[in-house]
């Protein structure tokens, strides 16, 4: 781009005029330079002219002419030299001197002086000789003699009569006789203002020079930045350069003014040469200038339009690339995108995913259009750049067309794939419901003519309905939808007419056999007896046949066996039977893999639309000051569990879908990550309180607007927990028609472990809640149980018990079990809803379990045991809910306590040396580790003949190795204290199931339910015979009361029995026990701690 030419005319223009005025190219010095020089006022220009136009210069009387400096003449005499136009120059100049009251040798002194210095042309100088008599004459005399000495034409005047005859007396001042009006001053001050407004005029012109240069040599930007940076430098140039015109015009006029003043004044005022040749550069250089600010002006709007086009391009080149690359991503993700599927579920997933897809792919497809669009917008205004943004636009749009396509295509496949998905589920779906129909009709029933056809009219209508369910031609199947068929749905395809075709067989066989039983009419057969077997006492459980059962109310099918009327049986078939249990199988593993990804939409769906948004600048104003910085406790580690559900849980689970009997695997390989629920349910107070208080705000209502959610973000957080729940009853489905697979101690691993974590994760809820502990709960170790109880608090003063008489009334309280101590706290129920109003617990006791001892039984009362300290100075007795809440806690302390006494021991044995074990003389007595509390004490020589005994014999009764712990009678009354008699080397809990129990006969002094089918239940009193050990460390029991018989762990025996004789007392063989051992169920085993227990 280059400056136009009519703006470097204008421009050329302006500085000629400017350069006329000012006489630059001379070296002419201006007015404001000479100001006091010609403020003397020894010459001036009073804008006259002679009879041909010369310009004349007068030289008024001025005494000290002589006396001035020769460069001041020089200079005030070149100044009004250069004042007249070049034409009025031209002709010479008239030089008027007034000396009428000087002297001749003053004049001649001026004439010389003039004559050179002088810088014009002199036409003619006219000289007022002095009017006295003498000079006059000494002049007239000497100037005849001296006229060819001052080399110009002089005429010497007498008055200023004679020079009106040179010149018209209206271009002569009032001093020479003169019409004229002169005032110096103003001539001086018009003179600097006229020469002050050329000299802004060349500045100007030259910076709208310099600028229009710049314009036109600056090459355009190739970014939006540098782009705008440019037009809005150069926009504030232009306005500079407008704001010096605007001060040049505005000067102008204000000259121009002063100098049509005196006009204004006397409209018959006649102006001088010289003031007609101002008022005509004045006006000549504002119309330059008018002119020049149009040139400038268009050349500007030529020059912006081109920076804004410019810029315009580098925003669409800018948005060209973006909307590429977002195009490029989505068409690369849409080439990798698999519209395979292996289910109606998966496709729909992948459908859904694809809709994802194609929302995304819209947006920029729409932004792409748009783009288009706006180029060819700018190609219709004209814009210079049209070569480059055409190509563009048809890039974009062929782009477009194509991703267009794409979907479409992909949509159509997968939308195939889905009716050939649902064809088949259809028709699996007929079998499965078949295969119920079958497995659901009572034999019994059917043995009657009337049953049989009332099953064979079930049946006919069942496969009248398969021609709208089930699949007719395999070939035309594959050929129709032969685009979206893979390996994976034609084996699937495969399966399913394989098992049209087993059921529509099993149907036949079926319908043969009710039409038999139809055809004839049924008789009534006396059932027979089958013969007795002999069962051995002594056969395993695992043994035993067992026996399967199936009902049509729980979905299994039974194994029955009827009599007909040929005297046989009839049972259902195991592949039959087998079948069943895969498709109930089946059913659940697609009920989980549903609910899974159903799950993990859901989390998504959370996370991006509530807590994605919260982060959104756009959404701030919504947010209310309680919710800001809030999202971790809002949402806690949701973030956490989606990542690991949609990265690794989901696919694994997926990994199992053609063998759900093994998916424990996959849970028990995952029980560590699935722990990340703890935290989210300790967080979920806290969240919910946060929600209480900020659920109405506009943030939660927009967001849930969006989403077009019915149900608020509450309902979406309590997902989390109601999914660790629901797999716990997954699970147990899963196991239930698992029996005898593979994977069915995975299944029941997996079930223990996941009902694991929410034994934790309620525990830990209710850990949380404790207030008022100073110390650490971390240091007490794991949690092993919790729970609510009635307490009773005893004190004991000196050798009697004193009750507290403020504690008949049982305390409330929560007991919490550690693995170092026991912690009694007082429940407080909180006002509030939902979590807000989960209970706290008020910290007020805690026993630590080194110090801690226990009697199982308490006060005749099946529910009750008590816990003491060493001293036994305060005694808790405690109440359970229930007998078995009772059992398992004592069974929990019992073993933290065996613990305690294992690593007792074990330390004991690495302090020991060789020799203690050697020389009987060094042990007299010994300190027992049992943790049964001692009613005596027993030395080491009986111990070990017990031992000799029991080796000899393992059929007598004596001989059970029970020496090692004695039953109290009653522990309120008597042995409060702890034996110290008994070696701890002796005391081997290792030994207590193997070698202290030998088969024999023995009485129940507590009651024992059976766990299971093959287990035996006794009653505290009962007499029992143990018969035999077998495997997992269990005994085969004899109930000598009630003759049955059954299986008991052998870890119970040793709290359930005693040795039995013919008394119903024992009394202690070596003298050594104070006391008898009860039999009766009033006994208690008392349990102790080992802190106290001096090696």
């Amino acid at each position: 781009m280059s400056v136009p030419d009519d703006l470097e005319q204008t421009l050329e223009v302006l500085s000629t005029i400017s350069d006329d005025v000012l006489q630059t190219q001379g070296g002419t010095l201006c007015a404001a330079e000479i100001g006091s020089e010609l403020r003397k006022q020894f010459a001036i220009l009073p804008g006259g002219r002679g009879m041909n136009g010369n310009p004349i210069i007068v030289l008024p009387e001025f005494p000290d002419f002589s006396e001035l400096e020769e460069e001041e003449v020089k200079n005030v005499l070149g100044y009004l030299s250069s004042v007249p136009s070049v034409a009025a120059s031209g002709a010479g100049f008239i030089l008027v001197i007034d000396r009428r009251l000087d002297r001749w040798a003053a004049v001649r002194a001026t004439l010389l002086r003039i004559a050179g210095s002088f810088p014009g042309n002199l036409d003619l100088v006219l000289v007022l000789r002095p009017t006295t008599l003498f000079q006059r004459t000494l002049s007239d005399f000497l100037f005849k003699y001296n006229r060819d000495e001052f080399k110009m034409k002089v005429v010497m005047l007498s008055s200023v009569t004679e020079l009106h005859a040179y010149i018209d007396p209206g271009q002569l001042t009032t001093e020479l006789g003169g019409t004229q009006e002169y005032s110096h001053e103003s001539w001086i001050s018009h003179r600097t203002a006229i020469e002050a407004f050329a000299l802004m005029v060349k500045t100007t012109a030259q910076t709208l020079q310099a600028f229009g240069t710049e314009l036109a040599e600056t090459e355009l930007p190739n970014d939006t930045e540098a782009t705008t940076a440019l037009l809005h430098t150069h926009s504030q140039k232009k306005d500079e350069m407008k704001e010096d015109l605007q001060v040049a015009l505005s000067q102008g006029g204000r000259l121009l003014e002063c100098i049509n003043e005196p006009l204004q004044t006397d409209p018959e005022y006649n102006m001088t040469y010289d003031e007609l040749e101002n008022l005509a550069t004045v006006q000549r250089l504002l119309g330059q200038l008018d002119e020049t600010e149009t040139a400038f002006d268009d050349f500007w709007e030529r020059h912006r339009t081109k920076l804004e086009q410019c810029l315009q391009l580098r925003h669409f080149e800018k948005h060209f690339r973006e909307v590429r690359t977002q195009l490029d991503v989505t068409s690369e993700r849409l080439s990798g995108f698999s519209e395979v599927s292996v289910s109606p579920a998966h496709a729909e997933h992948v459908l859904r995913e694809l809709s994802g897809h194609e929302d995304k792919a819209c947006d920029a497809l729409d932004h792409a259009l748009s783009l288009a669009g706006e180029g060819d917008r700018l190609i219709e205004n004209s814009h210079y750049a049209e070569d480059s943004i055409r190509p563009k636009c048809i890039e974009l749009r062929g782009v477009c067309e194509e991703i267009s396509s794409t979907l479409r295509s992909k949509k159509s496949l997968l939308l195939r794939a889905m009716e050939l998905h649902h064809a088949l589920e259809k028709a699996s779906r007929w079998c499965e419901e078949g295969i119920f129909l079958l497995a659901s009709q009572p034999v019994d029933r059917c043995q009657s003519q009337d049953g049989a056809e009332a099953a064979l009219q079930e049946l006919e209508r069942y496969l009248d309905t398969g021609s709208l369910h089930t699949l007719t031609d395999r070939s035309a199947i594959c050929c129709q939808y032969e685009a979206v068929i893979t390996s994976q749905l034609r084996d699937q395809v495969e399966k399913v007419f394989q098992k049209q075709s087993s059921v529509q067989e099993m149907f036949e066989k079926r319908r043969v056999s009710l039409k038999k039983l139809a055809a004839k009419q049924t008789r009534p057969v006396q059932p027979v007896a089958p013969r007795p077997e002999v069962k051995s006492p002594l056969s395993s459980p695992s043994q035993q046949r067992k026996e399967r059962r199936y009902s049509a109310d729980n979905a299994i099918c039974k194994r029955v066996e009827s009599p007909i009327h040929n005297g046989g049986t009839r049972h259902v078939s195991l592949s039959e039977e087998e079948e069943n249990l895969a498709v109930l199988r089946r059913h659940v593993m697609n009920e989980l893999l549903e609910t899974e990804r159903a799950y993990v939409e859901e989390l998504l769906c959370v996370l991006e639309g509530y807590a994605a948004e919260m982060e959104n600048p756009a959404m701030a104003h919504l947010i209310p000051s309680t919710l800001l910085s809030k999202r971790v406790v809002l949402f806690g580690n949701m973030s956490e569990i989606y990542q690991f559900h949609k990265r690794t849980f989901l696919k694994e689970l997926e990994a199992y879908t053609d063998c759900p009997e093994l998916v424990g695997r996959c849970f028990l390989e995952r029980m560590k990550d699935l722990q990340i629920y703890e935290a989210y349910c300790q967080n979920k107070p806290r969240s919910e309180s946060l929600w209480r208080q900020c659920s109405d705000c506009a943030f939660f209502q927009e967001c849930q607007k969006k989403l077009e959610h019915k149900l608020g973000l509450d309902s979406y957080l309590l997902k989390p927990v109601q999914r660790i729940t629901k797999y716990q009853l997954l699970l147990k489905e899963l196991l239930k028609y698992s029996k005898g697979c593979d994977g069915c101690d995975d299944l029941q691993e997996a079930l223990s472990s996941i009902l694991g974590i929410l034994k934790a994760v309620n525990d830990s809820m209710h850990l949380i809640a404790i207030t008022g502990y100073e110390g650490n709960l971390s240091d007490l170790g794991r949690l092993m149980m919790q729970g609510s109880f009635s307490v009773w608090t005893e004190h004991k003063k000196g050798h009697a018990k004193v009750k507290d008489l403020a504690r008949f009334k049982p305390m409330q309280r929560h007991l919490f079990l550690h693995q170092k101590a026991l912690l009694f706290c007082k429940r407080r129920e909180e006002n509030g809803e939902g979590y807000e109003k989960a209970p706290s617990y008020s910290f007020k006791h805690s026993l630590s379990m080194s110090a801690l001892g226990f009697t199982e039984n308490a006060k005749g009362d099946n529910k009750k045991f008590e816990i003491w300290c060493n001293s036994r100075d305060e005694v808790f007795i405690v109440q359970a809910p229930t007998p078995e809440i009772k059992t398992s806690w004592v069974n929990e302390i019992r073993k933290v306590l065996t613990q305690q006494l294992k690593a007792c021991r074990d330390a004991s044995q690495q302090k020991s040396s060789d020799s203690a074990f050697q020389s009987p003389a060094s042990n007299n007595s010994s300190i027992s580790l049992s943790p049964f509390r001692s009613s005596g004490s027993k030395s080491q020589k009986k111990t070990e003949e017990k031992k000799a005994e029991a080796s000899d014999s393992s059929s007598s009764p004596k001989h059970k190795g029970w020496n090692k712990a004695s039953l109290s009678v009653d522990a309120s009354e008597e042995n409060d204290g702890y034996s110290s008699s008994e070696d701890p080397m002796n005391s081997d809990p290792e030994d207590d199931v193997g070698k202290k129990l030998a088969p024999g006969k023995y009485t129940v002094f507590a009651d024992c339910e059976k766990a299971g089918p093959q287990e035996l239940s006794v009653k505290s009193g009962d007499m029992v015979e143990l018969i035999r050990e077998g495997e997992e460390e269990q005994w085969f029991v004899k109930n000598l009361r009630s003759g049955k018989e059954g299986w008991v762990a052998a870890a119970n025996l040793l709290s359930l029995i005693s040795e039995s004789k013919s008394s119903q007392s024992l009394s202690s063989s070596d003298g050594s026990v104070s006391g008898n051992i009860s039999t009766s169920s009033s006994c208690s085993e008392t349990y102790t701690s080992f802190s106290d227990i001096k090696p």
